[in-house]
């Protein structure tokens, strides 16, 4: 006999969507400010600036297909998504198999042209069949990866899709994989011995990367990133000078900002080089200050914070570990994308939550988001498989739900 809490009742959250929203709506905003041009005037100057750029009225597309993205993924009944994780996954890895063969551009392999102008990035899709996939695999037993079989089953899921997304030069959406894969590792009460053993194997081969590229000569771009953020000042006119300028941006805002759609500002003459994409963070530092930058993070650790909160009160692994999955993705492109563009971090070409432009990234994140909604939709106290103990020495994590005999 269970004992319903209203914490713990399925139920559609409403305050998560509120979020979300609002964040998304603001990125439209954000966009036509970041592609301003003094060209456009109007008796209604913000509706006006909206749609004189193509990049906002597409952004505009993109927050108008949100709710029925959200619609979708949280009605889709939750036991079929644990049915069907691995043909997700087969799917997807085919996909980004297509790109890695047919795509033709020197470089980084990572979009599909498709009709009317519009590209995909499968690999932003593959997050999503990732944290699916790896909730299916991590949930089957109270101490994932603790034998060879166990271990070898899961780093196999795992490296097929990071190794494709390597190979095409995706690095970004390589480094949120990994991301939220150690997330729902620790979320699933993995010993705490072999997480930190993977972390130091992890390392160590990223300083035999770097060591490689520098002996060898190498004139690899990514190379130069790396160079670039230890050495900002001798690569300000090259490789750091996407970030030079950002910060510049930023701090050209000061505490409150120069006001929105200004002729002259640096978002306005093009200074920081895709301000729309993934240094839009530059053109809200400059356009709000100190002030809108904390007020956009805010909002952003409440959403975090919300799926924190309701993971602790799912009690089904499969259900749990989803909502751990969407909070590694969306804590790594958060946290990644603020410090590249302040300098904290060397640039991956990571867009902002909801706010870049982009329709790839907003349905991934909308989508992660509806699947967060669908746990706790088709959640019940009453499943076969109760929440992993996550003790590793500390307290518990999860709790044992009320009224439970």
């Amino acid at each position: 006999m269970i004992a319903e809490n209203r914490r713990d009742r399925a139920h559609t959250d409403w305050i998560l969507i509120g979020l979300v929203m609002a964040v998304a709506i603001f990125g439209i905003f954000a966009v036509s400010v970041a592609t301003y041009s003094p060209a456009s005037s109007s008796d209604v100057p913000l509706l006006n600036h909206i749609a004189n750029s193509s990049f906002a009225l597409r952004q505009g597309l993109y927050v108008l297909v949100a709710p029925i993205i959200l619609s979708v993924v949280m009605n889709i009944p939750l036991a079929l998504l644990r049915k069907r994780a691995r043909t997700i996954y087969i799917l997807t890895n085919v996909l980004l198999l297509v790109v890695w063969v047919f795509n033709r551009a020197t470089g980084v392999k990572a979009w599909l042209d498709t009709l009317w102008g519009f590209t995909i990035q499968p690999s932003e899709f593959a997050k999503l069949a990732m944290i699916l996939i790896l909730a299916l695999e991590l949930s089957r037993e109270d101490k994932p990866m603790s034998t060879f079989k166990s271990f070898a089953r899961i780093a196999v899921t795992m490296g097929l899709p990071a190794f494709t997304i390597a190979a095409s030069g995706e690095m970004g959406s390589l480094l949120v994989i990994i991301f939220l894969f150690i997330i729902m590792l620790f979320f699933s009460g993995v010993d705490m011995r072999l997480l930190i053993g993977m972390a130091a194997v992890g390392i160590t081969l990223l300083l035999l990367l770097y060591a490689y590229m520098t002996l060898s000569g190498s004139d690899n771009y990514r190379l130069v990133r790396i160079l670039s953020f230890l050495d900002p000042e001798a690569y300000s006119s090259s490789g750091a000078y996407q970030q030079t300028q950002s910060k510049i941006a930023i701090g050209s805002g000061g505490l409150t900002g120069i006001g929105t759609f200004v002729d002259g500002a640096m978002s306005q003459l093009n200074y920081v080089p895709a301000d729309w994409t993934d240094f839009i963070f530059a053109t809200i530092g400059e356009a709000f200050g100190f002030i809108g930058c904390t007020a956009l993070l805010f909002v952003y650790f409440l959403i975090l914070l919300r799926m924190l909160y309701l993971a602790l009160h799912t009690y089904d692994r499969f259900g749990m570990l989803i909502i751990a999955g969407v909070i590694g993705m969306l804590l790594f492109h958060v946290f990644e994308n603020v410090g590249m563009c302040t300098g904290l971090m060397p640039i991956t070409g990571i867009p902002l939550p909801f706010v870049s432009y982009g329709g790839s990234n907003m349905v991934t994140n909308m989508g992660g988001v509806g699947l967060v909604l669908n746990v706790t939709k088709h959640r019940s106290l009453s499943v076969g498989v109760p929440t992993p103990q996550l003790t590793h020495g500390r307290r518990r994590f999860m709790r044992t739900p009320r009224g439970r005999a």
